[in-house]
């Protein structure tokens, strides 16, 4: 594969499979290996596989390493590969275990002269993309207020969570730090960085370590509220809850946009009682309408020289201050500036 990105993961897991399926379409890319501790994993991927990241990382030589870990392991796997000279490094979210942690990882990768990306792949699924053109263009006027209802229905009974990714039970911080954090990101993108927030948070399901279920109040520069809404336990109406992970509603003066669960977006022009599609249904079969790999092709592009690059780790570290943010006004009961 002449002139080809080479391209080397760490972490067989669960989600690795939609990065390596992503990675496997790419024509510029070649897989040259993937490492995990448990050496079957990283086997069954039918790639190069390796227990050990540095032995990969010297062997392989890659252009690109693709993190696929946890957030206690990040840390140690992005300081290897930018000993080794690894000069783009792409990383799962939630990105590092603190902000301190996120800011010394940025810091490190720009001192080493390293491009570092954080894998936060919703602003990239297709309905958002389309809701933000809608807005940028104008076609609901003035922004007042959002909203996004989290209903993914999975966090019922003892079991919850335990087929696909069990740590999920034993995070102290799961709702916001987990889940949330993705529409903390999505909002940003939709309405720009929010001044404050409030937040109500609340866990139901006794097994669980974390808070599963809460209420978060956005305030944006210019006035526009944005809700997060989540309930593990609820569902929504899909024939695949986790395409969206529930329902939208974007809502302005001149006109309101709804993001149902199949992924389709309607508008409905102010004064009218009328819907007119902007996106139909999605056929994607896999993950969140296949926003993993227009992620890994927007990074692959701008290193083409096409287009600037989204969620630089220095960038990103915002999301993890709102984030700290939202988990402090829960405690105080009361509305925390973003500083």
């Amino acid at each position: 594969m002449t002139n080809a990105l080479r391209l080397a993961c760490v972490g067989a897991g669960y989600f690795s499979q939609f990065h390596l399926g992503s990675w496997a379409r790419i024509k510029d890319v070649e897989v040259v290996g993937v490492a995990d501790t448990q050496i079957s994993a990283a086997q069954a991927t039918g790639c190069p596989a390796y227990s050990d990241t540095g032995e990969m990382i010297q062997r392989t030589s890659p252009d690109i390493l693709d993190i696929i870990l946890p957030p206690a392991a990040q840390a140690a796997t992005i300081n290897t590969a930018l000993e080794a000279g690894v000069k783009t490094i792409i990383c799962q979210k939630p990105f590092c275990t603190s902000l301190e942690q996120a800011k010394e990882a940025a810091a490190r990768a720009a001192h080493a002269q390293a491009r570092l990306i954080v894998h936060e792949n919703f602003r990239f699924m297709p309905w958002y993309r389309a809701i933000k053109a809608e807005i940028a263009r104008g076609g609901i006027g003035d922004v007042h207020q959002a909203v996004f209802r989290l209903r993914p229905g999975d966090g019922q009974g003892p079991d919850a969570y335990l087929d696909r990714q069990p740590y999920f039970q034993k995070m102290p911080a799961f709702l916001v730090h987990e889940t949330a954090v993705h529409w903390i990101d999505t909002f940003r993108f939709l309405f720009g960085d929010p001044v404050s927030v409030y937040a109500d948070l609340r866990r139901l399901n006794p097994v669980i370590a974390g808070e599963d279920a809460g209420y978060i109040i956005f305030e944006h520069k210019g006035g526009i509220r944005s809700v997060f809404d989540g309930n593990r336990h609820l569902d929504h109406a899909s024939d695949n809850l986790r395409r969206t992970m529930g329902e939208a509603l974007i809502e302005g003066t001149g006109g309101t946009l709804s993001l149902f669960g199949d992924g389709r977006v309607e508008k409905r022009v102010f004064g009218s009682a009328e819907t007119t599609l902007l996106l139909p249904p999605d056929r994607w079969d896999g993950f969140g309408g296949d926003c993993v790999h227009a992620l890994q092709t927007h990074v692959v592009a701008g290193l083409r020289g096409s287009g600037m690059f989204e969620n630089e780790a220095e960038e990103y570290c915002k999301v993890i201050r709102i984030r700290d943010a939202i988990y402090r006004s829960a405690q105080e009961g009361a509305k925390v500036l973003v500083t």
